[in-house]
């Protein structure tokens, strides 16, 4: 209409701006649309029609490549080692994190999970009785099982923590435990190799092997077991040493120190003395490696003094030892190596102290029927009361 009607103007824009009033439509946007009929037909320079519609298309693209690198590259990171399709909890969590900025329709394009998927998650989290029944009991467990976790020094591994699940009067499957802490990324700690530390002394005369690796005597305050340990600190290594009655494998003394000379283990023998008041009778067996700590005759005219039997091991054979050993390296590997770097002495302490505690009393030791030391301890007294009074 503008072309046939131009020449009735005195110009192109008196002819734009009167025929913009009769469609009523501003001047300016009709003559773009002229220009671009003008481009289209190739009158005029410029990009056509179809070229613009190309442009945008391509500038779509691009972005959402964009886009999906990104997402892809966040998710890389997110997963870390989560294999080629990561769990399915994972990559809800990612969604979760991520869907202000992205969408979530977008985000599900890129991993292998489909929108319904993450949408019926959504409406379970909004109203979780609608949930299956599996997965309403598997949102109680995983509570139940970072309880268990956390109150047991995180050290717990599948077994553990079902074990104490079912203390607890859970009726659970193993699977299920194996499933739940694999989801949350749950596990316990695992054991590392040992330092030796035992230095002995030839010329030093040492009391005979009483014990010959029997270690499972028929009570408690029958079979002591001594051996200490070492531990690096900021301020220089320290030492520590436990006294274990090898019956229920509970720890009766203990003492932490600057200093590995004899004074320091005679202090966790003194301890355990002091907390279990054994019978001056030479029922009680002392047993120790070849440590010049413990043949010293310091230490030997304490147990002398006491009425306790000494036994020694033979040199460079762990296994003499090998229960006090075994309680050793669950200290290092429970305590030592997962929560160091060590300041210094007091802190070391503060925490042996706690472990100590519950190692005694509520950690569960396969050996004794997934029960803890001292209820190990409490039933053989309440067999033997029962036993004294039948009789």
């Amino acid at each position: 209409m503008v072309r046939e009607h131009e020449g009735e103007y005195a110009s192109r824009w008196a002819a734009l701006t009167s025929i913009a009033e009769k469609f009523g439509c501003n001047p300016e946007t009709l003559r773009n649309w002229l220009r671009q009929a003008e481009r289209d037909e190739g009158t005029a320079a410029g990009m056509t029609s179809d070229e613009q519609e190309r442009l945008k298309e391509l500038e779509r693209e691009n972005k959402e490549l964009r886009r999906a690198n990104e997402i892809l590259r966040k998710a890389s990171a997110y997963f870390g080692s989560g294999g080629a399709r990561p769990p399915q909890q994972v990559m809800i969590a990612f969604i979760d994190d991520h869907r202000t900025v992205y969408g979530v329709e977008p985000i599900c394009r890129q991993l292998p999970i489909a929108p319904s998927t993450y949408r019926l998650h959504a409406a379970r989290q909004a109203a979780p009785s609608t949930a299956p029944a599996r997965i309403q009991r598997d949102a109680r467990l995983r509570t139940e099982i970072r309880r268990v976790w956390d109150e047991n020094f995180q050290v717990y591994g599948v077994r553990k923590v079902w074990q104490q699940l079912r203390r607890d009067g859970f009726e659970v499957a193993r699977c299920t435990v194996e499933r739940l802490m694999h989801e949350m990324d749950l596990q316990g700690a695992v054991r590392g190799k040992v330092k030796r530390t035992t230095v002995s002394d030839k010329a030093q005369p040492c009391p005979r092997d009483h014990v010959n690796r029997d270690f499972q005597p028929a009570r408690p305050n029958a079979l002591w077991l001594s051996d200490f340990t070492y531990v690096a600190t900021w301020h220089g290594f320290a030492y520590v040493a436990f006294v274990i009655d090898a019956f229920a494998r509970r720890i009766v003394g203990w003492r932490a120190s600057h200093s590995a000379e004899t004074g320091f283990v005679l202090d966790a023998l003194e301890q355990a003395l002091h907390a279990r008041q054994p019978v001056s009778n030479g029922q009680l067996v002392h047993h120790s490696d070849r440590g010049v700590q413990y043949v010293s005759i310091k230490y030997t005219e304490r147990l002398q003094d006491a009425g306790i039997q000494p036994s020694v091991g033979s040199v460079g054979d762990s296994y003499d030892n090998a229960l006090a050993e075994t309680v050793i390296g669950l200290y290092k590997t429970e305590v030592i190596r997962r929560l160091g770097p060590w300041r210094g002495l007091e802190q070391l302490e503060l925490t042996t102290l706690e472990w100590v505690d519950w190692f005694n009393n509520r950690r569960l030791l396969e050996p004794l029927g997934h029960i803890p030391p001292a209820e190990a301890e409490a039933k053989f007294f309440d067999l033997d009361d029962q036993a004294a009074m039948a009789a």
